[in-house]
C-alpha cells in the first residue's frame, strides 16, 4: 500500500487496496503506521476505515509518536475524535508526551481544547529523554505555548489549570524576553514567580526577568506591581546597601551551557549593579512607590 493514498486521504483508492490485500498493518521505514500517517492526512472517513480493518492507535512509530500525537500537532479536530477513545493511556504514558503537549507545539487550540474537555492533563510532564533534547529542557504543555508566544493556547491551558512554575526555564522568563505583555500578564495573573531565576546562566540569586525588562517601562512595571523584590537585585557576595551577602555556592570545573544560543543578545545582568560602581557620581538611590499599586518602583538620581 503506498503512502499517499492513506496520507493525502484518497480514501475510495484506500478501501480498494484493502479489498485487494492490501496490509493495514504495514510500517513505513520511519516506523511509521498506515493509521499514523492518515492522521497526518487528517481524513477522518479513511482513519475509520483503517479502524474498522484492524488498524491500531497504540503502535508508535521510531520517534515515540503515536497517530494521536500527529492529529494533535497537525491540527486535525475530527481525526482527533477518532483517535481519542481508542489510544491507550498506557501507549501515551510509554511514549513519553501526552497529544496536549502536540497541540500546543502545533498551536491548536480546538484541539487542546478538545482534549481537555476528554480528561488529559495540562500538567503532565516531558519524559527525561525528550525534555533534555532540548536546550531548555522544557516540559510542559504550557512552556510550548509560551515559547510560540500562542496567547489562545497559554489562556486555554492556564484556564484549564496548568502550573506556570514547573519548567526548569520558568515561562514567565520565555514571556519577559519575548516582550509579550499579554502572556506575561496571563501568566502572573495565574501565578507565576515573579522572582524566579535560572541558576544555569547565573549563580546568584538576582531575579532574572528584570534583565529583560530594563528597556521597557510597561514590563518592568507589570513586574514590580506583582511583587518583584528589587532588592534582591543589590544581594551579591560583596554584599549590599542592605546590609546583607550572599554566599556564592560551590564552583564546579564544568561549563554550565546557556538556555538559549541567544543569551549573548541579553541585557547584561551588571547594569544596575554597575551604577554602584559609580559612587562618585551617584548622589543617592531610593526606592520610589509605584502611585499605581504601591509596591516599590526603582529610581536612581545624579548630581
Amino acid at each position: 500500500m503506498k503512502q499517499p493514498n492513506k496520507a493525502y486521504g484518497h480514501c475510495d483508492v484506500l478501501e480498494h487496496l484493502i479489498h485487494r490485500g492490501g496490509d493495514v498493518f504495514a510500517l513505513a521505514d520511519d516506523g511509521a503506521s498506515v493509521l499514523f500517517e492518515a492522521a497526518g492526512g487528517g481524513n477522518p472517513d479513511c482513519i475509520s476505515l483503517l479502524l474498522e480493518y484492524g488498524g491500531s492507535g497504540n503502535v508508535p512509530n521510531r520517534a515515540g509518536h503515536l497517530p494521536i500525537h500527529r492529529a494533535a500537532y497537525e491540527g486535525h479536530y475530527l481525526a482527533l475524535k477518532y483517535l481519542i477513545p481508542i489510544t491507550s493511556k498506557n501507549a501515551i504514558q510509554k511514549s513519553g508526551l501526552t497529544p496536549i503537549h502536540s497541540a500546543a507545539d502545533g498551536q491548536n487550540v480546538q484541539c487542546l481544547e478538545l482534549l481537555i474537555e476528554n480528561g488529559f492533563d495540562v500538567n503532565t510532564l516531558l519524559a527525561d529523554h525528550i525534555s533534555e533534547s532540548y536546550d531548555d529542557e522544557r516540559k510542559t504543555a504550557l512552556y510550548f505555548a509560551v515559547s510560540n508566544n500562542d496567547i489562545q493556547c497559554t489562556e486555554v491551558l492556564l484556564a484549564a489549570g496548568a502550573d506556570p512554575n514547573l519548567d526548569p526555564l520558568n515561562c514567565l522568563l520565555v514571556a519577559v524576553r519575548a516582550n509579550n505583555h499579554e502572556i506575561v500578564r496571563l501568566l502572573l495573573s495565574h501565578g507565576a514567580n515573579v522572582n524566579c531565576y535560572f541558576m544555569r546562566v547565573n549563580d546568584t540569586r538576582f531575579p532574572s526577568a528584570i534583565q529583560y525588562a530594563l528597556n521597557d517601562e510597561v514590563m518592568l512595571r507589570l513586574l514590580l506591581n506583582n511583587g518583584y523584590q528589587v532588592e534582591m537585585c543589590f544581594d551579591c557576595m560583596h554584599g549590599n546597601i542592605f546590609g546583607n551577602s550572599f554566599v556564592w555556592s560551590e564552583i564546579e570545573d564544568e561549563v554550565l551551557p546557556g538556555w538559549t544560543s541567544c543569551v549573548i543578545k541579553d541585557n547584561p545582568v551588571s547594569y544596575i549593579l554597575f551604577f554602584f560602581l559609580l559612587g562618585h557620581h551617584l548622589t543617592f538611590a531610593h526606592l520610589g512607590i509605584s502611585q499605581e499599586k504601591k509596591n516599590p518602583l526603582l529610581y536612581f538620581s545624579y548630581s
